[in-house]
Formats: C-alpha cells, structure tokens, sequence
C-alpha cells in the first residue's frame, strides 16, 4: 500500500483488518487509522493524519464509523467512549 508522508493515500480503501481499543490522550500517538468506530455517544476530538490542530466531531452517534485518518484522538473535548480504532 502507498504511503505518502503521514496518511493514507486513496489507494487504502480495503476493509480494516486490525482493530484496537483507544484511550483518548492528547499526547498519545496512533499509527494512521483507516477509521474510528465509536461505541458510546459524544463528541470526538481528533488530530488528523496530516493537520497540526485538532478537530472535534460534534455529537457522534453511538456504534458509529467514523472514516476519518487520526493519528490521535484527544483526551481533551473528546467525550465519547468505547472508541476503537481500524487499520
């Protein structure tokens, strides 16, 4: 699979095939995700692959799939619980 710097080129469009348990932390750093499924409502406050400020995903729904590339999901304004992450 191609890789371009810190995220995933278009090519990565293959289901996941990994999939771990996250902590959110706003220092903790996650190899590039495919996706973030949440388990438990809120809001998700994330760093994507290739940004310096976080983003937050407001009100996400619970046993949503979020199709976003992360590198962190951040302790800080994320709400959400039973975050897991896809590769």
């Amino acid at each position: 699979m191609a890789m371009h710097g810190k995220y995933r080129t278009a090519d990565a469009t293959v289901s996941a095939h990994t999939a771990a348990s996250v902590t959110a932390s706003d220092s903790t750093v996650l190899p590039t995700t495919r996706a973030l499924y949440v388990g438990v409502a809120g809001n998700v406050a994330v760093m994507m692959a290739h940004e310096d400020t976080a983003v937050t995903f407001v009100g996400v729904l619970a046993g949503s799939i979020l199709p976003i590339q992360v590198t962190k999901v951040m302790a800080t304004n994320t709400t959400a619980t039973s975050i897991v992450a896809l590769w």
